[in-house]
């Protein structure tokens, strides 16, 4: 049986912007990101398109639940798998707000280009 769309989530964030902010803010990286999503797979730091997609997907994730109040950031979660490909992983208040609308999967696509980064999620019964 083919999955039920529940809600559907876009964002988009200027890069330079976000970069400043993550310059300017030191611990803000930390505060929003899992030690995993901060550095590729071969250990170096993620660059500011690639955070920025990141941070978009996770307010993607956020506007498909109605946005709802205590979400926690490290409790959604971008992950890539051995292709390169991104996945979204949900934890503790992410994944009781999507239990609550019956979400049991999640499809992420990224892009960045032109100085935006950019995240569509769809969330699935």
């Amino acid at each position: 049986m083919a999955g039920v769309i529940v809600a559907v989530g876009i964002d988009v964030v200027l890069v330079e912007r976000f970069a400043k902010a993550l310059t300017r803010t030191p611990l803000l990286a930390a505060r929003l990101f899992t030690d995993a999503e901060r550095v590729t797979a071969s250990g170096n730091p993620r660059s500011s398109e690639s955070l920025a997609a990141r941070f978009a997907a996770k307010e993607a994730v956020a506007k498909s639940l109605g946005a709802p109040g205590g979400l926690h950031w490290h409790d959604c979660e971008v992950v890539t798998d051995p292709d390169g490909r991104p996945w979204l992983t949900t934890s503790g208040t992410v994944a009781a707000a999507a239990a609550e609308r019956g979400i049991e999967r999640w499809h992420l696509s990224l892009s960045h280009d032109g100085g935006i980064a950019s995240a569509m999620v769809v969330a699935e019964r």
